[in-house]
């Protein structure tokens, strides 16, 4: 029998956009797919979709801007 599909929670509903909200529920269902109970799998989602997702004003979340001018170099100390 096919997996139901899962809803998000009331409050989330229309808030975030629907990459986001595949997101959040991939996230949730791998979590309690892992053993994880769902106040945990729902913490789990809420850090995935807030690593690459920010709130406005109105409480609906966009897609950060990529950080282009960011450069992972390491830092030298000393030398030859």
């Amino acid at each position: 029998m096919p997996e139901q599909a899962m809803e998000l929670p009331a409050d989330l509903q229309g808030k975030l956009p629907d990459d986001a909200a595949n997101i959040f529920k991939a996230a949730m269902k791998s979590a309690q797919d892992d053993g994880l109970s769902e106040q945990a799998a729902m913490d789990v989602a809420w850090n995935t979709i807030k690593h690459d997702f920010r709130q406005d004003e109105h409480g609906n979340w966009h897609r950060k801007p990529d950080d282009t001018n960011q450069t992972y170099k390491g830092v030298q100390s000393g030398g030859n």
